[in-house]
C-alpha cells in the first residue's frame, strides 16, 4: 500500500460525500443549538411550549429531524476522518500517528475551551478533542472490537436517564447576566461538556473510524446496499423514535410524566444516532449520484463542508450577540419560529463565506490551524 506519511489531503482530493454531508448538517447543527436560548413558561426538551401554531409546527420538526440526530452524523464523520489521517500516515508508525492525533486533539480542546467560555457554552470541539486524545488508543484496534465497543456505548447512552429530556428552563451559562457569571458559569457548563460528552459520541465515533478504514461514504458504488439500508432504517427510525416527545411539542397530547420523559428521552437519542447514521448514508448515495453534475450549490455546500470548523465557530457569536442579557438580549422577543429562521441565515451565510474562500483557493482560518499544528507546517 503506498502511504502518504504525514501530510494533509489536498481540497482537490477530497471526496464529495463527507464534505457535503457537513456542509448540509451544519444547517441542522444551527437549528439545534438555536431554540435553547429562549424563554418562557413551560419547557420540554430545551424548547418553550406557550409559542404560537407556527412555533409548534417548527418545534416538531426540529425535534423529529434535528435534535440529537445532528451531532451523532458529526461524530461519526469525525471518526471518519481519523480513518483517513491514520491510513494516509500508517508508514510513519503508530507512534507518529498518535502524536498527530493528540496534537490535533490538543487545537481543538484549546479552541473549543476558548469559544465555550467567549461564545457558546455548548461548544462541542472541547469535547471532540477529549474524544480523539482518548480515541487516539483505538485506531488502530481490530475492527471486531471497535464495533463491539460501539455497541456497548450505544447501549450504555440508550439506558433511561433522568435528563435525556427534560422539562428544565434554558441553563444559565446560555444566558450569562454578567462578565463574571459568563467565566464562571460557562467555565462549568464547558467542562461539563467536554468531560461527559465522549460517552454519548463513543458509537458514531467508532462506527465512522471502522466506516472510514472501509471508505464506505467515498465509495457508495461499493457499498450500496449497506449505505441503502443504513439511510431507510436510520432515518426511519429517527423519524418514529421522535414522535413520543416531537407530538407533544407540536400540541398533540400532554406532557410526559418526568418518569416516562427518562424512558422516551433515551429512545429520543438512541433513534437519534442512529439517525445520524442514516443521514451520512443518504447524503452519500445523493453525492454519487450529483458527483458528475454537480451546480454552484452543490459546490457551495462541499465547499462549506470542507471549512467545516471555521463554519461551526461562525454561528456562535451570532448566539452571544443575540441572546447574552448584557448585549441585545432577545430571549424574550424571538421565538422557535424566528430563531430557526436566524439560524438558517447565518447557516447560508457562512456557505457565501465558505463559497467565496474555495473561489479563492484559501482553506479555513480554523482549518489552516489545525493543520499546522497536526503537521507542524
Amino acid at each position: 500500500m503506498t502511504t502518504v506519511a504525514s501530510e494533509p489531503t489536498p481540497l482537490t482530493a477530497r471526496a464529495l460525500g463527507p464534505d457535503l454531508a457537513r456542509g448540509v448538517m451544519l444547517l441542522f447543527i444551527a437549528l439545534a443549538n438555536s431554540h435553547y436560548f429562549l424563554r418562557g413558561q413551560d419547557y420540554l426538551g430545551g424548547f418553550p411550549l406557550d409559542g404560537s401554531a407556527a412555533d409548534r409546527a417548527v418545534s416538531w420538526l426540529i425535534a423529529t429531524f434535528v435534535d440529537g440526530r445532528a451531532f451523532p452524523m458529526f461524530g461519526l464523520l469525525f471518526g471518519y476522518g481519523v480513518a483517513h489521517l491514520v491510513r494516509r500516515n500508517a508508514a510513519s508508525g503508530r507512534p507518529t500517528v498518535r502524536r498527530l492525533l493528540w496534537r490535533r486533539s490538543a487545537v481543538l480542546i484549546v479552541v473549543g475551551v476558548i469559544d465555550g467560555l467567549l461564545f457558546y457554552a455548548g461548544d462541542i470541539l472541547a469535547m471532540y478533542g477529549i474524544l480523539l486524545l482518548v480515541g487516539a488508543w483505538a485506531v488502530f484496534w481490530r475492527d471486531r472490537w471497535v464495533l463491539a465497543v460501539a455497541g456497548l456505548f450505544f447501549v450504555m447512552t440508550s439506558l433511561p436517564s433522568p435528563g435525556a429530556f427534560s422539562t428544565a428552563a434554558p441553563d444559565g451559562s446560555l444566558l450569562p447576566a454578567d462578565l463574571v457569571s459568563m467565566v464562571t458559569d460557562r467555565g462549568a457548563a464547558v467542562l461539563f461538556v467536554a468531560f461527559l460528552g465522549p460517552l454519548g459520541f463513543a458509537c458514531p465515533f467508532l462506527v465512522g473510524l471502522w466506516a472510514g478504514r472501509r471508505r464506505t461514504l467515498e465509495r457508495p458504488d461499493l457499498h450500496r446496499v449497506l449505505l441503502t439500508v443504513t439511510a431507510v432504517v436510520g432515518v426511519g427510525a429517527a423519524v418514529l423514535g421522535a414522535q413520543p416527545v416531537a407530538l407533544p411539542l407540536a400540541g398533540i397530547g400532554g406532557v410526559p410524566s418526568a418518569e416516562d420523559l427518562a424512558v422516551l428521552g433515551a429512545l429520543h437519542s438512541a433513534t437519534g444516532v442512529l439517525g445520524g447514521f442514516g443521514y451520512a448514508a443518504l447524503i452519500a448515495l445523493l453525492a454519487e449520484r450529483i458527483s458528475h453534475r454537480r451546480g454552484a450549490v452543490v459546490d457551495a455546500l462541499a465547499a462549506t463542508g470542507q471549512r467545516s470548523m471555521t463554519c461551526y465557530l461562525m454561528q456562535s457569536p451570532v448566539w452571544a450577540v443575540t441572546f447574552t442579557p448584557f448585549l441585545l438580549d432577545l430571549s424574550d422577543d424571538l421565538t422557535v419560529t424566528s430563531t430557526a429562521l436566524l439560524a438558517v441565515v447565518t447557516w447560508l451565510v457562512t456557505v457565501v463565506v465558505a463559497q467565496r474562500m474555495s473561489r479563492a483557493q484559501r482553506r479555513g482560518p480554523f482549518e489552516t490551524l489545525v493543520r499546522r499544528v497536526t503537521y507542524r507546517r
